[in-house]
């Protein structure tokens, strides 16, 4: 299964239509198996991930992610606010870097990711929240009834996540993160290359929700199945921080598409 998310797509466990650890391996021989036997009952079977071990540990990340958002939006004087928001990109993408490709799970860099994304949220809703009074909660909101009409739509079946599907969020989001990376140098430069107040902004910032919103339906995937193959519970980790990045991406595309239809 392929998807946009590499947090799962860089993960076998995630991937692996035929359930955790199965290889075509030949047949033990009578002494490897009583040698496996020998072993004690810990390491016969890691235990399996529960989607009550995913809730547990997205408590626990969207938890540290609000301590350090809150105190940035309401603490953080606003001549820091840009640094903020540069470091928290570049920590951020490092970070998300290495937890993506590491051949290990690493919950302390997961962590310290939420933390870190806090930060950079915290800040760059304090910005907006100058600009635009009153627009940090409809943003909240409207993302959490987004999350909300997603897991619905993803549980009664009006959505699903077919081979297709994948293939064409896929190249979407490929595309879309190409067109950010260039808007976000054109940012740095001082001008915006694709982003505006106009019709074509509109339609831009829209598309971004939408497509934050249907990465949604491909983590609920990543994760169902995770759990349907009885992946090691270290595993959580992953789909809570999967959930995590994802989220963060819908409430920025809302914020910004707010600040466009608010904006004189």
């Amino acid at each position: 299964m392929q998807g946009n998310n590499p947090v799962f797509n860089r993960n076998e466990a995630f991937t692996n239509s035929g359930g955790y650890a199965r290889f075509d391996v030949a047949t033990p021989s009578p002494d490897q198996l009583r040698s496996q036997y020998d072993l004690p009952a810990v390491t016969r079977e890691a235990t399996p991930m529960t989607m009550n071990d995913v809730i547990a540990k997205c408590a626990l990340l969207f938890g540290l992610f609000l301590l350090a958002a809150v105190p940035t939006y309401f603490l953080m004087p606003p001549e820091l606010i840009g640094i903020a928001w540069i470091a928290g990109i570049v920590v951020t993408l490092g970070l998300g870097l290495v937890i993506a490709f590491s051949k290990t799970v690493r919950p302390p860099l997961i962590m310290a990711f939420a933390v870190i994304e806090g930060v950079f949220v915290g800040a760059i809703s304090q910005a907006f929240a100058y600009a635009y009074d009153g627009i940090v909660p409809q943003a909240i909101l409207g993302t959490l009834a987004a999350f909300t009409a997603m897991l619905i739509a993803y549980q009664t079946g009006l959505i699903k996540v077919t081979s297709r599907f994948r293939k064409i969020m896929t190249f979407a989001i490929i595309g879309w993160a190409i067109l950010g990376m260039a808007n976000l140098v054109g940012v740095l430069l001082g001008f915006s290359l694709f982003y505006g107040t106009g019709i074509f902004g509109l339609a831009l910032s829209a598309l971004g929700v939408v497509l934050a919103s249907l990465s949604l339906a491909l983590d609920f995937d990543f994760i169902e199945q995770g759990v349907r193959n009885r992946i090691p519970e270290q595993y959580s980790w992953l789909a809570a921080h999967g959930l995590l990045v994802t989220l963060v991406w819908l409430y920025l595309e809302i914020l910004r598409l707010l600040s466009i239809l608010r904006g004189d």
